[in-house]
C-alpha cells in the first residue's frame, strides 16, 4: 500500500478537512466523539486521488486534532466511494454525558427514518449529504 503521508495531495487536503472533523463533535463533548462519512461518485473520488489518498487525508486530519481513528473506504458501493472515519478515544467521564446524548439523537434521528414515523424528523447535526457537500466545498478551494 502506498504512503500519502507526505503527498501534497494529502496534505492540502487533511488541512482543508480538520475543521470539518472539529465541527463533527458534540457540544460540550470537548473535542470527543466525532465522525465523519463523505459519499462521492466513483469517477469524482477517483479524480481526487482515489479511495485511499481521501482516506489518508482524513486520518491525517483527525490525529492532528488528537483523535484515535478508524477509518474505511470503499469504491464501488451503492452510494458510490463511501470515506469515513471515526474518532475511537475513551470519553472521559466529564464529557461522557454529550458524547451519549449526541449518539442517542444520531440513532433516534436514524430510527424514525427506518420506522417512517409521522411527524417531523429530529434534527440530524452532520448529515452525510451535509459533510459531503462541505468536503467538496473545502477540497475546491484546495484546488483552486
Amino acid at each position: 500500500m502506498a504512503s500519502y503521508a507526505k503527498d501534497p495531495r494529502c496534505i492540502a487536503m487533511a488541512e482543508a478537512l480538520a475543521p470539518l472533523l472539529s465541527r463533527t463533535c458534540p457540544e460540550n463533548a470537548g473535542g470527543y466523539g466525532g465522525s465523519y462519512q463523505v459519499n462521492l461518485d466513483d469517477e469524482e473520488a477517483v479524480g481526487l486521488g482515489g479511495v485511499e489518498l481521501i482516506r489518508a487525508a482524513m486520518r491525517k486530519a483527525a490525529r492532528q486534532l488528537g483523535w484515535k481513528v478508524n477509518t474505511i473506504g470503499w469504491i464501488g458501493t451503492r452510494f458510490g466511494t463511501m470515506v469515513a472515519v471515526q474518532d475511537t478515544r475513551d470519553v472521559p467521564d466529564e464529557h461522557r454525558a454529550a458524547v451519549d446524548a449526541a449518539m442517542n439523537e444520531r440513532m433516534r434521528a436514524v430510527l424514525h427514518k427506518v420506522w417512517g414515523e409521522p411527524g417531523p424528523a429530529p434534527v440530524e447535526r452532520g448529515s452525510v449529504v451535509l459533510m459531503t457537500q462541505e468536503f467538496r466545498a473545502a477540497v475546491a478551494k484546495t484546488n483552486a
